[in-house]
């Protein structure tokens, strides 16, 4: 039997940690490997890992063709709705899968939208009758699918597009949590890499220090003048107003800070020993 290892889908996912490598190679030497692996023609799909591991000790496996695949983007469809149902996987990991689902899907819809206008415009018989696409994956579908709030879905884009690799490291190891990290990611990448370097601690801290800037930094709202013919009546109701209005404005503040220091505190005792 010829298979054939995909380097990209091999790396498409994120690779076993040493312990739960260790612990897969032990239940196979014990058990035998139960699961089939899955192909696509030659290719492996998934079990690179217990592929490798029979390999490795001659363990007899089976496998199965998956014939539903037409192209790379159903394998790596498959390869996420697989994990994505994993109790195992994190919430920082399944975020970045259900985002790449996304990305696959809405590529295929504006596809499809391009094909059926150029149907369309030539007057192709078929373009009376499109087909019916897969609904664009909102905001809140790819939290869905994350099992993951919008907020935590968006700190973790943003870990994606800014975060050095070492911050992202720390992230996948659980040494600092998605909402430090996404807080650290807006730091210049060199602070981002001493950070990392400096441990749990340190990240806590430079994650503190930068949502503390963010509220010093929000501007104030402007206080208006009372209209020049407002009569002294007018003009008192327009001051207290304006008082209330800075005084909500400082509650919120004050509510946004509790908030970060009550995270901060729930990440400090997290980190502690049991």
């Amino acid at each position: 039997m010829t298979i054939t290892i995909n380097e990209s889908l091999r790396a498409y996912i994120d690779p076993l940690t040493s312990d739960e490598y260790a612990a897969l190679e032990r239940s196979l030497l014990a058990e035998g490997c139960r699961d089939a692996l899955v192909l696509w023609g030659d290719v492996l799909v998934d079990g690179h890992n217990r592929y490798g591991i029979c390999q490795k000790h001659g363990i007899a496996f089976n496998t199965i063709q998956n014939t539903t695949f037409k192209s790379m983007d159903d394998v790596h469809l498959w390869m996420i709705d697989n994990h994505l149902g994993r109790r195992s996987v994190s919430d920082f990991q399944r975020g970045v899968l259900a985002l790449r689902k996304k990305e696959i899907v809405s590529a295929r819809l504006a596809q499809e939208q391009a094909e059926q206008a150029a149907a369309e415009l030539a007057g192709a018989p078929e373009a009376a009758h499109p087909s019916q696409p897969e609904p664009p994956w909102t905001r809140e579908a790819v939290a869905r699918a994350a099992r993951v709030s919008s907020a935590t879905l968006g700190q973790i884009e943003k870990i994606q597009k800014t975060a050095a690799p070492e911050l992202v490291s720390a992230v996948k190891s659980g040494v600092v949590s998605i909402n430090a990290a996404a807080a650290v990611a807006s730091l210049p990448s060199e602070k981002q890499v001493a950070a990392v370097a400096g441990g749990k601690k340190e990240l806590r801290e430079a994650a503190r220090q930068v949502r503390e800037s963010r509220l010093a930094s929000k501007p104030r709202p402007l206080v208006e003048e009372a209209p020049i013919d407002a009569t002294p009546e007018e003009a008192e109701i327009h001051r207290l107003n304006q008082l209330l209005a800075a005084l909500m404005e400082e509650r919120d503040q004050l509510k946004k800070k509790v908030q970060h220091l009550t995270i901060a505190l729930a990440e400090a005792r997290a980190g502690q020993p049991g």
